[in-house]
């Protein structure tokens, strides 16, 4: 029997009408329409779901979207505002810190939880903080060195 919750993505307030086993990565797809949350590997290692809720990381497809109610969740949608990019995003296209781009959104999330928890990390903190994230393509250096702009080092 479909449920009906308050999902609040973005700041804004999203009614949706849902089976309780909807996973929030779906409902964040195909029913809020933001794509930027990838479906990876779907057993939470790959952080190409990551969302940030409640300012933390989360593995948006182990999680309930029904669980995700009252919750603030934020989606790489949701760090461009005013029409500009947010100081992360700006660093990581600056620094090429992606090819094929489907991690971006994952690595720019995580990114943003280690600054807000430690704006001056080391490289072996930056790399730790990235663990849950995995990237095909990189190499990882690039993503490094655009969060340490960031960070001012």
């Amino acid at each position: 029997m479909k449920r009906k919750i308050l999902l609040n993505i973005n700041d804004e307030d999203y009614e949706v009408e849902i089976d309780p086993n909807r996973l929030l990565v779906d409902v964040i797809r195909e029913d809020i329409g933001l794509t930027g949350t990838k479906k990876g590997c779907e057993i939470g290692v790959c952080g190409a779901c990551t969302v940030l809720m409640d300012g933390k990381l989360v593995s948006s497809c182990l999680m309930l979207a029904i669980y995700a109610a009252g919750k603030k969740i934020t989606t790489i949608e949701g760090l461009f505002k005013n029409g500009e990019l947010h100081p992360l995003q700006k660093a990581f296209l600056d620094y090429g810190s992606f090819q094929c781009g489907f991690c971006t959104p994952g690595m720019v999330l995580a990114s943003k939880a280690i600054l807000e928890e430690n704006p001056h990390p080391t490289e072996h903190e930056i790399r730790e903080g990235l663990n849950g994230n995995l990237c095909r393509c990189t190499g990882y250096a690039k993503v490094v060195e655009a969060i340490q702009a960031v960070a001012g080092k």
